[in-house]
């Protein structure tokens, strides 16, 4: 293969990837079979088997027990905003940033006590086997799963203070800044890392899709005075939003 060819298999889906694109091949429709891509491009079986293997693994088609191949409704990408710009309007940070798409937004929340790992105990600054309080959260939109998240703060920052569990008590869903503003810890930055991974089965129950999907993961740490006093990563489908960033400028 000489530089810039492409294989035949990645040619055939590229083609078909552009009926889809282009409307030929319109959602819901059955993809054609096998046997008549391998006749319409004149490839072997082999090649016709890893074209389609190529768009399940895009998510562009999905394959129906007993029923063949279809093209997927693609969904149009909503917004998720992330934003370091809170007006003081009293709503939950969840809320505020997602009013401006008109979303409705709820969450379940559920938090234990657990010994940090490795990972998590570098993220915050910990030795490993620290405690730690360790909420998942999954939030929705009208009543649909639009992401998950799992957070985790030091309970020598917060353990035995009002503030313990995140979604309890008087500042409970306040968010990290006004929570911890309430026991003299003043956050003062929050770094953010995005990344791209396949979503992980129990992430991707809940979420809706198959496996194989992309997520976007937000792996997000707030700081006081250089100190991390929460952690947390924050998954989003990638087919279906993209995360927009408000930034002031200072």
């Amino acid at each position: 293969m000489t530089f810039g060819e492409q294989p035949a298999y990645l040619r055939v889906a590229s083609d078909l990837r552009e009926k889809i694109a282009n409307g030929s091949l319109p959602p819901h429709t059955r993809l054609p079979s096998q046997a008549r891509i391998r006749e319409e491009y004149g490839v072997s079986d082999t090649v016709a088997l890893e074209a389609r293997k190529v768009l399940m693994a895009e998510g562009l088609v999905e394959g129906r027990s007993g029923s063949g191949t279809y093209v997927r409704e693609r969904p149009v990408p909503r917004r998720v905003a992330r934003s370091g710009y809170r007006p003081a309007t009293g709503a939950t940070p969840f809320r505020q940033e997602q009013a401006v798409e008109g979303a409705r937004g709820t969450w379940d929340a559920r938090s234990e006590q657990e010994e940090a790992g490795l990972e998590i105990a570098a993220r915050l600054g910990i030795e490993p086997g620290d405690r730690v309080m360790r909420t998942r959260y999954v939030y929705r939109d009208g009543g649909e799963a639009m992401m998950v998240a799992t957070s985790w703060e030091p309970l020598a920052v917060t353990g035995r203070t009002p503030v313990m569990l995140p979604e309890e008590g008087p500042l409970g869903g306040c968010g990290v800044v006004e929570r911890m503003a309430a026991i003299d810890v003043v956050v003062d930055n929050v770094v953010e890392e995005v990344g791209a991974r396949p979503g992980l089965a129990e992430e991707l129950l809940v979420l809706g899709g198959v496996p194989g999907h992309v997520v976007m993961v937000v792996e997000r740490t707030f700081y006081a005075s250089g100190l991390p006093v929460e952690t947390a990563d924050v998954v989003v489908p990638a087919d279906r939003y993209r995360l927009s960033y408000h930034l002031p400028v200072r």
